[in-house]
């Protein structure tokens, strides 16, 4: 059982650990922190003009133009014009 597992589990217990102990424990939450945290992560969609367009309801001309005003801004991926789909999505919840 390593004191990670020991606070876990007996949260009220005191206890007494060396400087090696105490980097130990830390590096151990760290590294259990950031696995949890990338597990989390859902990798970004991006989508054309037209299926954006498609979902927004607007004609081609208006995502240029709101690129040109900062509203909805394209991305290049591999030199094509692509959105995000999250933008796209919080655009058509009105959280953008």
């Amino acid at each position: 059982m390593n004191i990670y597992d020991l606070l876990q589990n007996n949260a009220g217990v005191n206890i007494t650990i060396n400087a090696g102990q105490l980097v130990e424990a830390i590096d151990y939450c760290v590294q259990k922190t950031k696995a949890e945290f990338e597990a989390k992560q859902v990798p970004e969609q991006y989508i054309t003009r037209k299926t954006a367009a498609a979902l927004l309801g607007c004609d081609i001309s208006s995502l240029y133009r709101w690129n040109r005003d900062g509203y909805l801004c394209a991305v290049k991926v591999f030199g094509k014009v692509r959105y995000r789909l999250s933008e796209v999505e919080a655009v058509i919840s009105g959280k953008a």
